[in-house]
């Protein structure tokens, strides 16, 4: 508690540091003041006017100066104040000291005649010599003392008692730092960790007790220091450091309320467009809303392309009307962020473009089996910048929207939906072997083979006639694409199985010399351990 009290003492000595020089202050060029207040005692009695060679600073000052000399000589009356009128201006004197002389340019400064500020000042001068008098009063200054006797009392209580409340609130939040603390996630990011809520926990306390300590110490100079007139002209200055910035911020505000209703307004327009904007979407996705030209799996990357629509169009509507937007520092940050979003986001801009003209075109939806260059998998999102991949391995790869736009894509599963992925398989087999009962075995391989379909049928193309052996090609249709890659390995596994059977040699992939036997399995040995007939039928597609 005594760091506590140590920074609110510190921060009501600057706050006081800052009020003391606030009367003795003088502007750096004294020229451009064209009028100053006359201050006695920290009360302003009237404005007056400089010239060049005699400031409105210096001049009031040097009035202040003889209003006070008058005041201290008790020989002159509060109402011996005389007039003099001359071409200059009107004299006012008493004593045989001259106090000022007041001109049409002082008169005009406050739109009053020569007479009618000549009257005023009169009254405003006798009224302050009065009250300069009866506030050094014996009497006046004891009662002065009294009340800051009473204030500073009630200040030390109410300093004891909010020093009261700080520590109970220390010790409150001391027991819950002691208690486990969660820290603040956003999922499993961690926003604030657990050990810097814990520390807070302890720091809050002691940062309140040193504000509030530091508040009631200003109040209180404020209040005694406006009790003594030779203290008043440091506590004005010290309430409006105090109040001024509220009312600032109270007055800006207050300017601002049409522009705040303006923007809650708009804000309630645009919220209200864009949920029937979804819902209208939402409908046309559903196929509640049917347009001859225009996809169902258009809905949602198109409402997202109006909702961005109606966000810039919002945002320059309200940008007028935003606190604070006409400054230079708030232009120069939007000119900062403009520039770092042009550098940095030019490959994003790509990607999403990309990725729109994907989703328009119709390359391919979500589920459907691709190929991009070398990868091959199945489509399990498309967003704006990105497309993900699940390969056959199971692996997940994200491919830039940018770079399947520069590339081929081919798609096995848009043709499949409709009359069926064609999968196919070679084999080269030699000039000694019939090409009709080749291919029987070729179209009896892929009846066999499930996952095939039976209609249309299967068939057998000769690719190449080539120096020592004919290069077969059977195909036949598929309706899953998802499977493709089991499918051709079971298709390949019967062919192995049936030319076995006929005892036909596969040539593939290459051929130097007729082998003295026959390079076929015998089926006795098919089920070779460590294979079983049950273990060989498996391989679903």
């Amino acid at each position: 508690m005594t760091r506590t009290i140590r920074w609110a003492g510190a921060l009501a000595l600057l706050a006081l540091i800052a009020a003391l020089p606030a009367r003795a202050q003088a502007p750096a060029l004294d020229e451009e003041i064209l009028h100053a207040p006359v201050e006695v005692d920290g009360k302003i009695l009237f404005p007056v006017v400089g010239t060049s060679a005699f400031p409105a600073e210096r001049r009031a000052a040097e009035i202040a100066r003889r209003i006070r000399v008058l005041a201290r000589n008790r020989d002159v009356a509060p109402d011996a104040l005389q007039r003099t009128d001359s071409e200059v201006g009107i004299a006012i004197a008493a004593g045989g000291l001259t106090v000022l002389t007041v001109t049409d340019t002082d008169a005009r400064a406050v739109g009053l005649s020569r007479h009618e500020f000549a009257d005023a000042v009169v009254r405003r001068i006798g009224r302050a010599i009065q009250d300069f008098r009866d506030e050094r009063r014996a009497r006046n200054l004891l009662n002065a003392s009294a009340w800051a006797a009473g204030i500073t009392a009630a200040a030390v209580a109410g300093a004891a008692l909010f020093l009261f409340l700080m520590r109970r609130l220390r010790r409150a939040l001391g027991r819950r730092a002691e208690k486990p603390i969660e820290a603040v996630r956003i999922q499993s990011f961690e926003l604030v960790r657990a050990e810097s809520i814990r520390r807070w926990l302890r720091t809050l306390p002691r940062a309140l007790a040193a504000l509030g300590l530091a508040l009631i110490v200003l109040i209180w100079l404020r209040v005694v220091l406006d009790l003594f007139p030779w203290t008043r002209h440091v506590s004005r200055p010290l309430g409006s450091w105090l109040l001024d910035p509220l009312e600032k911020l109270g007055a800006a505000f207050v300017s601002k309320i049409p522009d705040l209703i303006f923007l809650a307004i708009l804000f309630l327009i645009l919220r209200a467009v864009l949920k029937l904007v979804r819902r209208f979407f939402e409908a046309v996705e559903r196929g509640q809303i049917v347009f001859s030209s225009f996809e169902p799996e258009w809905a949602d990357p198109t409402y997202k392309l109006v909702r961005l629509a109606v966000f810039v169009l919002g945002a320059v509507v309200a940008y007028p009307y935003i606190p604070g937007s006409s400054t230079d520092a708030f232009k120069g940050i939007s000119i900062f962020l403009g520039i770092l979003a042009s550098i940095g986001s030019t490959s994003a801009i790509a990607n999403v473009v990309a990725g729109y003209s994907m989703i328009y075109r119709r390359a391919f939806r979500v589920g459907d089996r691709i190929r991009i260059g070398e990868l091959v998998g199945d489509v399990s999102q498309i967003r704006l910048q990105v497309t993900h991949l699940r390969t056959a391995k199971n692996e997940e790869v994200i491919v830039p929207n940018s770079t399947i736009l520069r590339s081929e894509v081919i798609n096995y599963s848009s043709v499949s939906r409709d009359t069926g992925l064609i999968l196919h398989t070679r084999v080269r087999i030699g000039y000694d072997t019939p090409w009709r009962q080749v291919e029987a075995m070729l179209r009896t391989a892929a009846d066999r083979t499930p996952g095939l379909l039976k209609d249309p049928l299967p068939f057998v193309l000769q690719r190449e006639l080539g120096t020592s052996a004919v290069d077969y090609e059977v195909n036949a249709y598929s309706s899953d694409p998802q499977a493709m890659f089991r499918t051709l390995s079971a298709l390949h596994r019967n062919v192995l199985d049936i030319f076995n059977e006929y005892g036909v040699t596969i040539m593939t992939p290459s051929y130097e010399g007729d082998p003295e036997r026959s390079k076929v399995v015998p089926k006795d040995r098919w089920y070779a351990p460590p294979a079983s007939p049950e273990a060989g039928s498996q391989g679903k597609p």
